[in-house]
């Protein structure tokens, strides 16, 4: 469980990272917002916005599947852990 909670910590620095500029200016303008399954949700869709969505969501999951196979649980317990840390972070 300890190492499952170290790498849902490295899926959040690496996908806030990849991301620094654009998903925290999507945040803070409030153009998305993460849900309680580990990813991120258009709250204003655009074209720009729909794209960095994809993106983010698509290597968090392949994060999420990764960190799945090494601590044997699903991927979307991977994704609800790692949503609890987003959210008291």
């Amino acid at each position: 469980m300890r190492k499952l909670l170290l790498s849902s910590a490295f899926v959040l620095a690496f996908t806030a990272s990849a991301f620094a500029l654009d998903l925290q200016s999507a945040r803070s303008q409030g153009l998305v917002k993460e849900n309680s399954s580990g990813y991120i949700e258009a709250v204003q869709s655009s074209s720009e916005v729909d794209a960095l969505v994809s993106e983010v969501n698509a290597k968090r999951k392949k994060e999420y599947e990764r960190i799945s196979k090494e601590n044997g649980q699903s991927v979307d317990v991977v994704g609800k852990l790692a949503a609890e840390q987003l959210k008291n972070k």
